[in-house]
């Protein structure tokens, strides 16, 4: 037994239009079936015209389709107009509705957001409150931003910035001013952080040392006698302290020639003065001698070792009887200016007095 199969290909136009003559046929038998009017709860249904079967008023059935017809194939396609009706139908054209509906489908209506959040409110509030508490523990738990210096320093680092202005603090007659050259004035906010904490009102009872960088008032007046400042010295001024102390600091490590009783000159050597400090400095223990000048290192401090060595030794001096192991603690943060996560650096701050903080 065979079976013979009939292949037909359609193409888009085709089906569509068979598509359309279907569907016309449907519409053709729903509206003999809808009472007569405008189509009532029917929108999407042709309304039939006034023609003779309307004026009828609908009262005759129309004859059963053929099984053809109602399997979709086979119809008799001459019935139809162009437009897929059947020819005296009195259905009025769709307008091209039934093509739109054929390619497009209906048009859902669109879900009000409103709506939908007035239904789901509650999980929008909860999961708004897992999110900030989240947020919340995050920054309890994890831990802050990378380690500074304290706050303090950078309101110091802007008033050196003012005392250094003042051309009068270099050491003379050397003109070395280490204490205020860009690369090494750190100093000057390091040993502010480690005798006064910043504090401009420091006073040391037991050495009568006050100011932002202590030093006893006597002789802070005398060096300010040399610095030309526009009103007496007076240690509770930061400029003032500071511009004292960079004098003083750059006076320790280039010496001084000063004018003695006598009225001849009186050199004050200088930690640069000795081979063995020069040797410890920058490795080389060549020392260069001038009349007049105290004897300075033929090589420059340049290494951050020798300038650390260097540091730690101007504070062991200029602070009379201070401990070796302060003293050190002074070149390890001039040395670690730039890197205050060092583990050592926050050793050091974290034994600092409260005030140093």
């Amino acid at each position: 037994m065979t079976h013979d199969f009939e292949y037909t290909s359609y193409d888009d136009a085709d089906r569509i239009a068979m598509l359309e003559n279907r569907a016309a046929e449907l519409e053709r038998r729903l509206l003999a079936v809808v009472p007569p009017g405008d189509g009532g709860d029917w929108p999407n249904l042709g309304v039939p015209a006034e023609g003779p079967r309307a004026k009828a008023g609908r009262t005759q059935a129309l004859p059963a389709a053929s099984d053809s017809a109602s399997d979709g194939i086979g119809m008799d396609e001459t019935a139809f107009g162009d437009t897929g009706i059947p020819r005296g139908s009195g259905v009025r054209g769709t307008d091209g509705r039934t093509e739109a509906l054929i390619n497009h489908g209906r048009q859902r209506a669109k879900r009000s957001r409103g709506l939908w959040f007035l239904k789901h409110w509650r999980f929008v509030g909860i999961g708004a409150a897992a999110l900030l508490l989240g947020i919340g523990v995050a920054l309890l738990v994890l831990p802050g931003g990378a380690p500074g210096w304290p706050s303090s320093v950078a309101q110091v680092q802007t008033q050196i910035k003012r005392a250094c202005q003042n051309p009068d603090v270099a050491a003379e007659p050397s003109g070395l001013n280490f204490a205020c050259e860009k690369d090494t004035q750190q100093v000057l906010w390091i040993f502010s952080l480690l005798t006064s904490g910043n504090n401009p009102g420091y006073l040391d009872s037991s050495t009568g040392r006050k100011g932002l960088e202590p030093i006893q008032p006597a002789q802070g007046g005398d060096i300010a006698w040399s610095l030309n400042l526009h009103h007496p010295y007076n240690p509770a001024n930061p400029i003032d302290s500071l511009e004292v102390a960079a004098r003083a600091i750059n006076n320790i490590i280039s010496g001084a020639t000063l004018t003695a009783t006598n009225g001849g000159a009186l050199v004050e050597p200088g930690l640069e003065s000795t081979p063995a400090n020069c040797q410890r400095y920058t490795g080389s223990s060549q020392v260069v001698t001038r009349h007049g000048y105290p004897t300075r290192c033929a090589s420059a401090i340049t290494s951050p070792g020798g300038q650390a060595a260097l540091v730690s030794d101007v504070f062991s001096q200029w602070m009379g009887g201070t401990p070796s192991a302060l003293a050190a603690q002074a070149g390890v943060l001039f040395q670690n200016a730039e890197n205050p996560g060092d583990p050592r650096v926050q050793a050091i701050l974290q034994s600092l007095p409260a005030f140093g903080r």
